[in-house]
């Protein structure tokens, strides 16, 4: 396992670390194959052993001193003993990428490509659509929600932030690398397909006609799919206009809503096909 110690910030093998911002990362080693390309930074132990769990291929680690021994245990028994382990003390570090390293280590990661809606949802009973979804702390929590409640795969819209972006991932404790996920098409395309794969679309939104959700989870259907809207705006109309069903989460004192991050957990434990 090389273990290298950092002594010039100058190294180009550090560029992935260098300020790097998500979109950045993103946009780099670009290739033509899949839809997805590029790198995300994983933060953490944790993080790095469930991306690694799940396949992803790791570029490089970056840590301090005293964690470059669970860098190298991890690599070794995930098999990428030739993978570098670049250490240095928290200052220079810091200096290097712009922040404290507080969780020991971030290491540079491969994005895979990113599979087919259709094949995505094939077998799937609970799926979550997140539609325009521009925070990453609530793209990051929502994940963490479906990988703690149990739905079988996310579908992200064209415009929703990323969910490997640093923070997304570091919100969502590594389980953006363990659900399942794709991003989806526009609705005209959406809609169909959900729809060809036998879901009932749930849209969670405050219109005149829509049910309450405890009366929704009494006669759920077989296929269910989850959609949450923007911030602030909620589902745009196309959305609501292709939803089976608009559903809201009864509320007390004269609130009307919640952040989309926690109506995801409460509507996903509600239609939980457990």
């Amino acid at each position: 396992m090389p273990v290298i110690r950092i002594e010039d910030l100058s190294d180009p093998r550090l560029a992935d670390y260098a300020h790097a911002t998500d979109v950045a990362l993103k946009n780099s080693h670009r290739t033509d194959a899949g839809r997805e390309h590029g790198l995300y930074l994983a933060e953490s132990l944790l993080v790095l052993e469930r991306a690694l769990r799940a396949g992803h291929v790791p570029r490089s680690v970056l840590a301090l001193g005293a964690s470059e021994p669970e860098a190298t245990a991890a690599l070794a028994a995930a098999g990428h003993p030739e993978v570098p382990v670049f250490v240095g003390p928290g200052a220079l570090l810091a200096e290097l990428t712009g922040y404290l390293l507080h969780r020991g280590l971030i290491a540079s990661m491969r994005r895979p490509p990113l599979p087919d809606p259709a094949e995505l949802i094939r077998h799937a009973r609970r799926v979550v659509v997140l539609e325009n979804v521009v925070d990453p702390t609530n793209v990051g929590a929502i994940f963490r929600s479906a990988g703690a409640i149990g739905a079988d795969a996310v579908l992200v819209t064209p415009r929703c932030s990323d969910p490997f972006y640093r923070r997304a991932i570091r919100v969502s404790m590594g389980t953006v690398l363990q659900v399942p996920w794709t991003r989806a098409p526009e609705w005209p395309a959406l809609a169909p397909l959900l729809r060809e794969h036998g879901f009932h679309t749930a849209a969670l939104a405050l219109t005149p006609d829509a049910v309450s959700l405890r009366d929704f989870e009494r006669a759920l259907p077989e296929r269910v799919a989850l959609v949450l809207g923007a911030e602030g705006e909620g589902l745009t109309a196309e959305a609501i206009a292709a939803a089976d069903t608009v559903v809201q989460i009864p509320m007390l004192h004269g609130i009307d809503s919640l952040n989309v991050a926690a109506a995801s957990a409460v509507a996903l434990w509600a239609v939980s096909a457990s």
